[in-house]
């Protein structure tokens, strides 16, 4: 199993290097009643360090009407001095592990050391990692309370964080939950806001997950005004829906938003932990996901790696 300190740890080494060059191809097809279906190819390149790409699909249905999941995806590492391939990966589990990672990350720098409360809002197949990898970061947490808008998948995500040894239950009011969480991580498919600025607590850390497109968006217009906001790559601002509309009708400004993951690994940027909670958006990137598999690709085989 992936060691998450040692995963983080590569993230952050990755960071604090030179951008790699990244690109990104979509293409989507419409759905009744829902996200429409899409093939995403998300290609980085780190000079003479390290190369690859992610080839996702997102087929939001798939749960429903076939049983299967709604993402797939392959990560292929190719050398970056001649170009061979070196490796496939499994995608889908690189990128829940690049994933939870990243907000792990985040709240490294962002999150109160003596955090005990965690609240995790959605009970998908992501939800697990990202619960793992912020208890390496912040082992003071005690209590986790999951919510689903689907309560039963709660229960269940509950019931198995309580089959490892953890205190875990599932709730079934979120905004009641709210106002007690240390730590509120959202990893839904809402284009709706579900975090409510008016109703976190004071200093407390919200890491948004979802909110891939531009119709998604999972924390309101308050909770945007009172935050610290701090983002895992710029580029996020132009493409997650919750950025795109507030910084057009001048709910925030691009000024407000307080730095990036590299900043933040670098060392350019020391946040204060105050009363105003601190908001960080993972919004993802082919660079953070070529860092993993560097990361991976060494463990395995080390004559091969980055």
């Amino acid at each position: 199993m992936l060691d998450w300190s040692d995963a983080i740890e590569a993230m952050r080494l990755g960071l604090q290097k030179a951008k790699p060059k990244i690109a990104r191809l979509a293409l989507d097809q419409p759905r009744e009643g829902g996200h429409p279906d899409m093939l995403l190819a998300v290609p980085a390149w780190q000079k003479r360090e390290a190369l690859g790409v992610k080839i996702v699909t997102s087929f939001p249905g798939n749960v429903e009407v076939y049983g299967q999941p709604t993402v797939n995806a392959l990560y292929l590492v190719f050398d970056p001095l001649t170009g061979q391939p070196k490796a496939v990966m499994d995608g889908e589990s690189l990128i829940f592990r690049k994933t939870a990672s990243d907000s792990a990350l985040g709240a490294s720098y962002l999150a109160s050391p003596s955090a005990e409360r965690l609240l995790m809002v959605g009970a998908g197949a992501l939800a697990p990692y990202v619960i793992d990898a912020l208890l390496s970061v912040r082992p003071s947490l005690r209590d986790i309370r999951v919510w689903n808008r689907t309560p039963e998948r709660a229960a269940a995500l509950a019931a198995k964080l309580r089959a490892a040894g953890r205190q875990a239950e599932a709730v079934h009011d979120l905004d009641a939950a709210l106002p007690h969480a240390d730590i509120v991580v959202a990893a839904t498919m809402a284009s709706v806001p579900l975090i409510k600025g008016e109703l976190v607590a004071p200093g407390a850390h919200i890491n948004l997950i979802g909110s891939f497109t531009p119709e998604m968006r999972e924390g309101d217009d308050e909770l945007l005004r009172r935050a610290c906001i701090f983002v895992d790559d710029y580029s996020c601002l132009e493409r997650s829906g919750e950025f795109i509309e507030p910084l057009r009708t001048g709910v925030i400004s691009r000024s407000e938003i307080h730095g990036d993951l590299f900043a933040l690994c670098r060392g350019e940027i020391v946040p204060t932990l105050g009363s105003a909670p601190t908001l960080f958006k993972n919004g993802g990137g082919g660079h953070l996901d070529l860092f993993l598999a560097s990361h991976v690709l060494r463990r395995l085989a080390p004559q091969d790696g980055f």
